[in-house]
């Protein structure tokens, strides 16, 4: 069976960017997510900002012109001299493109829509080509010049997730040997006025398995893996995926489909569950999610291994949420000789209701490297996607 390894990695989002992020991922003091109305004004709520100076896309056709876009500039420069390797020893059509977007352009969409409504007239630097959801894996196409296949998986929050599967089985079916895979998404009011009306958003940093819990803060930002054959420091040893086929938003409450994914992740994976040192949550902090993915993971993996919700750090970020949580399993797999966990920031109020999984907090670590990490992302419709991340 032929092994897919991750090469190489880049991220940004509300914890910072590059060695930043790392940092603050694991510093003894929550960060990222923070009170702001500047999505919602005269609504304060906590929001996952990306501050980090974006890089200009004004010399790139409008259509490319998108706050997803430059989002994804930023973390393609952090990963140049790994794209150059590629690129000077494939062929451009050996190389593919493949993203997890699911609110592509949305705020420019809503921007120019007003200008419209007031001034009866649309902006010159818009075009509704900023929304098409391929337009993220068109523009990357573009920026690098690869010619292999480029698209985008847009199944909501297991986007980013199911976009590094997609890469793995492009590897393996020899279409492509090299992949560029992940996720992007950037905040916009139009979104957060659509979980507002689920009454899934929480006004305060995100609790989540906390019997306080309220729902999530959304976040954006974006992480981009090179994918290939040969060895890298990160091996994606499986993954799995399942549809519930249960409820339009709700998941099924006994947590059958999450269980689905996680198991087909560990069979692809040739593991057992004992050999998994740490779980990332999907944990939204919503009622639902937190109930039925905590019954998965104590049925498939008891409550022993520790696990955590890094979403009071980075928000959720959408489609872009498998993405940038498998760059919090990297940094948990390379360059971690103290063997530190991400922690879970919550106010520590546990939810008689919910299995009492062990639950990592700050500064905790284990006693060992860990060498296997599991990672869950969950979406609408009952779209589930887990993935087997190995440093061996």
């Amino acid at each position: 069976m032929t092994a897919v390894y991750l090469q190489d990695m880049a991220w940004i989002s509300a914890l910072g960017r590059g060695r930043g992020a790392r940092d603050a991922l694991f510093s003894p003091a929550a960060g990222g997510v923070a009170p702001t109305d500047a999505c919602t004004p005269g609504r304060v709520l906590h929001l996952g900002r990306v501050h980090e100076t974006l890089p200009s896309l004004d010399a790139h056709p409008v259509p490319f012109r998108s706050r997803t876009n430059a989002l994804l500039a930023a973390v393609l420069n952090d990963l140049a001299p790994s794209i150059d390797r590629a690129l000077g020893r494939w062929a451009p059509e050996r190389i593919a493109v493949v993203l997890g977007v699911s609110a592509a352009g949305l705020d420019e969409g809503v921007a120019a829509a007003h200008r419209f409504r007031n001034e009866a007239r649309w902006p010159l630097a818009y075009d509704y080509a900023q929304q098409e959801m391929g337009n993220a894996a068109a523009f990357v196409a573009h920026l690098l010049g690869t010619g292999g296949p480029a698209y985008t998986i847009s199944t909501a929050c297991s986007s980013g997730a199911k976009a590094l599967a997609a890469g793995a089985r492009l590897l393996r079916a020899g279409i492509a040997d090299v992949v560029i895979a992940g996720g992007a998404d950037a905040l916009s009011g139009f979104t957060i006025g659509g979980f507002s009306a689920l009454e899934s958003v929480s006004a305060a940093r995100c609790n989540p398995l906390s019997a306080n819990r309220q729902g999530i803060n959304i976040g954006e930002g974006a992480a981009l893996f090179v994918m290939g054959k040969e060895p890298g420091p990160v091996r994606l040893s499986g993954w799995g995926e399942s549809s519930d086929a249960h409820h339009m938003s709700a998941p099924e409450p006994g947590g059958r489909g999450a269980l689905a994914a996680m198991g087909q992740a560990l069979e692809r994976a040739r593991l057992g569950p004992a050999d998994i040192d740490y779980v990332n949550l999907h944990g939204t902090a919503t009622l639902q999610n937190d109930a039925m993915e905590s019954l998965a993971i104590a049925a498939l993996l008891g409550t022993e291994v520790p696990v955590s919700s890094t979403k009071p750090l980075t928000g959720h970020t959408l489609a872009a949420a498998g993405a940038v949580e498998a760059a919090v399993c990297w940094h948990t797999l390379v360059d971690n000789p103290a063997a530190r966990l991400p922690p879970h920031w919550w106010d520590g109020q546990r939810d008689a209701a919910l299995p009492m999984l062990r639950i990592a907090k700050g500064g905790d670590s284990l006693a060992r490297a860990p060498r296997h990490v599991l990672s869950n992302s969950f979406a609408f419709g009952g779209n589930n996607a887990c993935l087997v991340f190995s440093s061996e």
